[in-house]
């Protein structure tokens, strides 16, 4: 009786309204639903509209409630392409997702296409590969940028030379009246491995004008010693072009390098970077050429460095560098000899040519201007080429 009491008195039982119910019209609350239902569909046509797949049209289907309608192949944008999807690409075809920043995505610059000094002749681009079991060396010529032809049109090509051998070369195609020419080109020389970082290739990059005649535009001279040539090491580099030195040679041989000088750190740097017309013995075979640079204090030495011996060739190519701890206040009284030896077998080193740089009470002329315009100019690399004589 007890539990009988309990149903029949929760079932009659309610709670009092603090508040007072507002009272609404009819026509209230059905404007209300309309305009939800209004809303609802716009919403759903925005984001995210209805679609029948391609593969289950012409089926048969309930209808649509809610006027919803299958939306029309004439709308580009909504309408599946045909051909394999995956699901991405499906949601990316049904829902409006965004757009894209493009400013996020973007690489860094590479600055070897934008950054020109001042006085530049042009920039080459290469790679160099090494296959070791069939001893071939594969140079890829790509592209030549910037260019600074005689004449307003350009029709350039470019000879590639592998040193000390300079009566063989491999030529690119002539790309027509452009000033950045694209080669893409691939070249193969036969060499050892054994004298592969004895070599040194060589680009020269030409214009052919009107009359067919040959004008030399710049050239890239590039050591192979100092890279890690391997088959799964392919390097791309570019260089920038010199001008060749138009100089005759003098009677001993000339010589290039590079002079700078850090005032801060209070150190001198030499690049040695190439001889030419070099004189060597030939009553004894060379073993190798290799230049020494030594540090001199009022004709006193102070240290020596020496460069890799390179075989027996009249135009060596180097590249190295090498610097000495000398105080500002020790300018006035230093100088730099650069001397190119022969070492023979079973003989004592062969003197090829000297030449000295320094300040004015040791030397004189080119010498002079060089070690001067290095003072004047520090931290940066000043290069030139001298005469190599036997009498300093």
């Amino acid at each position: 009786m007890y539990l009988l009491w309990k149903k029949i008195f929760l079932l009659f039982s309610y709670e009092k309204l603090i508040n007072p119910v507002k009272t609404t019209n009819a026509n209230d609350i059905f404007q209300d639903q309309a305009n939800l239902e209004t809303q609802l569909k716009s919403t759903r046509s925005r984001s995210v509209p209805f679609i029948i797949p391609p593969t289950l049209r012409g089926q048969d289907w309930i209808h649509l409630t809610n006027e919803e309608q299958v939306q029309e192949d004439r709308d580009p944008y909504m309408t599946p392409q045909s051909g394999p999807r995956s699901s991405f690409h499906s949601l990316a075809g049904a829902y409006v997702v965004g757009t894209i920043n493009p400013d996020l995505y973007k690489f860094p610059e590479d600055k070897s296409e934008t950054d020109f000094p001042d006085g530049n002749i042009g920039r080459l681009w290469f790679s160099i590969e090494y296959e070791q079991e069939s001893e071939r060396l594969l140079v890829s010529l790509i592209k030549v940028r910037k260019l600074q032809p005689p004449a307003d049109s350009c029709s350039p090509f470019v000879k590639i030379y592998l040193l000390p051998d300079e009566r063989s070369y491999l030529q690119s195609k002539t790309k027509r009246k452009t000033l950045n020419p694209q080669f893409d080109e691939n070249f193969v020389f036969q060499v050892s491995s054994k004298m592969l970082l004895q070599r040194t290739l060589k680009f020269l990059v030409y214009h052919v004008d009107k009359q067919k005649k040959h004008h030399l535009l710049g050239q890239v001279i590039f050591p192979l010693k100092n890279e890690a040539l391997t088959e799964d090491n392919k390097l791309v580099i570019w260089r920038d072009l010199e001008k060749e030195n138009l100089e005759p040679i003098s009677e001993h041989g000339d010589i290039q390098f590079s002079l700078s000088y850090n005032d801060y750190l209070g150190r001198l740097t030499v690049v040695v970077l190439r001889a030419r017309g070099l004189k060597l013995q030939e009553e004894s075979p060379a073993v190798g050429v290799y230049v020494k640079v030594s540090l001199m204090n009022h004709n006193k030495f102070i240290k020596s460095k020496k460069t890799a011996a390179l075989l027996g060739t009249p135009n060596p190519v180097y590249n190295e560098t090498f610097s000495f701890k000398a105080d500002q206040t020790e300018l006035d009284t230093a100088s730099l000899s650069l001397s190119v030896l022969q070492s023979n077998k079973g003989e004592k080193t062969l003197l090829l040519g000297r030449v000295v740089v320094g300040p004015f009470m040791y030397t004189r002329g080119k010498e002079l201007e060089h070690w001067n315009e290095m003072i004047s100019k520090p931290k940066e690399l000043v290069k030139r080429w001298h005469a190599l004589c036997h009498s300093t």
